[in-house]
């Protein structure tokens, strides 16, 4: 039976009325948060040698850590997207961005950042072509041009963003409030992946509509 848009409950108007956009911006946030952690970081070893009583010139391995986990976790995304769902390997992978972010700024030690640089590592691997897979997979053809467009501003806003950005939190603040930023983000990208995308089985695209 055919109700009309404004009959149905308010979260059902607010799904029915969502972008196809949606899904970029989502994925594209994610590549945010990833590249930006990335470079983030650079303007704040001095201050973070000095709060954990390190070489500033050792604290290079912070950033050499978090590179090297991504590149060596890149290779198993697919295959994980593949057998539990490019959504919600995603979501997990955002999750435990998160959770990897929150150590790092309550790390007391450099192994301790260490461990955490390495999680981040291993989840912004995750993160970044699982990402681009459930585009593929969600958006048609005929917007993928434009999806595109939607999912590269974000992500190349990060590298430029990032040496500035942890240059102003350790000035006015703590240089642990440049991983503790990522945590209202990581919640706020889980929440929307699990309502905005759809869940998406093996190599079967199911664009939108």
């Amino acid at each position: 039976m055919y109700h009309h848009t404004n009959d149905l409950p308010l979260f059902q108007r607010i799904g029915a009325r969502v972008s196809p956009m949606v899904v970029p911006l989502i994925v594209g946030c994610a590549l945010f948060m990833q590249m930006l952690d990335a470079t983030v970081i650079a303007t704040a070893l001095p201050a973070m040698a000095a709060s954990l009583n390190e070489d500033p010139v050792r604290m290079n391995i912070a950033i050499t850590a978090y590179l090297l986990s991504v590149a060596v976790f890149v290779p198993v995304c697919g295959w994980a997207a593949d057998r539990f769902g490019a959504r919600q390997v995603f979501a997990a992978a955002i999750a435990l961005f998160t959770l990897a972010s929150m150590g790092c700024g309550l790390a007391q030690t450099l192994p301790q950042l260490l461990c955490g640089r390495v999680v981040q590592g291993f989840a912004g691997a995750m993160m970044v072509p699982v990402g681009r897979i459930v585009l593929l997979r969600s958006v048609k053809k005929s917007e993928m041009v434009r999806a595109m467009s939607f999912l590269s501003m974000p992500a190349l806003l990060g590298p430029i963003m990032g040496p500035a950005l942890g240059g102003f939190l350790v000035t006015y603040t703590s240089w642990r409030w440049i991983f503790f930023i990522n945590v209202p983000i990581g919640l706020l990208g889980v929440v929307l992946v699990l309502r905005y995308i759809k869940n998406i089985d093996g190599g079967q695209a199911q664009p939108w509509t």
